[in-house]
């Protein structure tokens, strides 16, 4: 049974070290429902903040019921903040953005109009983007790799500003840093994933809070990411290929040595033969690993099929 709810919108914005912000981005929010007279609902995320946001949030929730604030006692990461965030989203549209103003509110209603097109997430695209060339150079090329090697065609993978459908935000697990690749895990459930430009304004207080690690965080996500999407149903795909590999070239060395041994070379003692022997070994156990692992990709697939809510089966 689903939550019954009048909440149409619900803006889920994570937060550290915004207290410059904060209220403006309110305000702004506010600019944005009361046009379009829509039930909503804010939900500010507090992750882990040092400075005065948290008592900046605090004061904007006691003039507005509709405010709703979660606090981490200590900085965990944007992908547990949006995670709990979603968990707690009660509207229709789930919005996300980011809290330093970068992100235009007034895209909100543009990003509904491109859903209710056919789309289950809708992600924005900085087109143009007002950031450093330290930070949109590397960014172009993060989201280039990500859609050559997802096969998603979207620009921006990264971008703070996203509409979902509310199953969208239920059924994805955030955690880690897989925030950078929310299009990649809905894409992976079988959601179907859109992109719109909007608009990117400069960042007017505090920082950035991201450093150059997460560059190669992003790309051993992307690399886990990845073997989900190609072979978490279809492990022997892998398994069996690398196996195929080793057991070939294990078998040609061997073969190799054993003409050799006929006409009269001594072996015993040759690294090849070991190297031959080892991918032998390797290619059979990688095999047997490969067909373990589709036997229990198979049970576990009869509980775990992923349906879209006009389904005509429903779980």
């Amino acid at each position: 049974m689903k939550e019954k709810t009048d909440i149409i919108l619900s803006v889920v914005i994570p937060f550290y070290n915004e207290e410059g912000s904060l209220e403006e981005l309110y305000q702004r929010l506010l600019k944005v429902v009361d046009k379009d007279l829509m039930p909503y609902e804010f939900i500010f995320v507090d992750d882990g903040s040092t400075d005065k946001s948290n008592q900046v949030m605090c004061t904007l929730r006691e003039s507005d019921s509709r405010i709703r604030l979660i606090t981490f006692r200590r900085n965990q990461g944007k992908s547990a903040a949006l995670s709990v965030g979603f968990q707690a989203a009660r509207g229709k549209y789930v919005v996300t953005m980011d809290a330093d103003l970068q992100d235009d509110p007034f895209e909100i209603p543009n990003l509904i109009g491109e859903l209710n097109k056919g789309f289950d997430l809708v992600s924005g695209w900085k087109k143009k983007r007002n950031d450093p060339l330290t930070k949109t150079i590397p960014s172009k090329l993060f989201n280039k790799v990500t859609s050559v090697l997802s096969g998603i065609r979207i620009h921006d993978f990264n971008c703070g500003l996203k509409i979902y459908r509310n199953e969208v935000v239920k059924e994805i697990q955030m955690y880690g840093e897989r925030h950078r690749f929310v299009p990649v895990l809905a894409y992976m459930q079988g959601f179907r994933v859109g992109e719109l430009p909007v608009k990117h304004h400069p960042r007017l207080h505090g920082k950035t809070k991201f450093g150059s690690y997460r560059f190669i965080a992003g790309f051993l996500d992307l690399v886990t990411l990845l073997f989900r999407m190609k072979f978490l149903t279809k492990p022997m795909h892998l398994f069996g290929s690398l196996g195929l590999l080793s057991l070939l070239g294990g078998l040609m060395i061997l073969v190799y040595l054993t003409i050799g041994w006929f006409h009269g070379q001594w072996i015993g003692n040759r690294p090849l033969l070991h190297i031959g022997v080892l991918g032998v070994v390797t290619g059979v156990q990688l095999f047997t690993l490969g067909l373990l692992s589709e036997m229990i990709v198979e049970k576990s697939s009869r509980t775990q099929l992923p349906l879209r809510e006009d389904s005509d089966l429903m779980l």
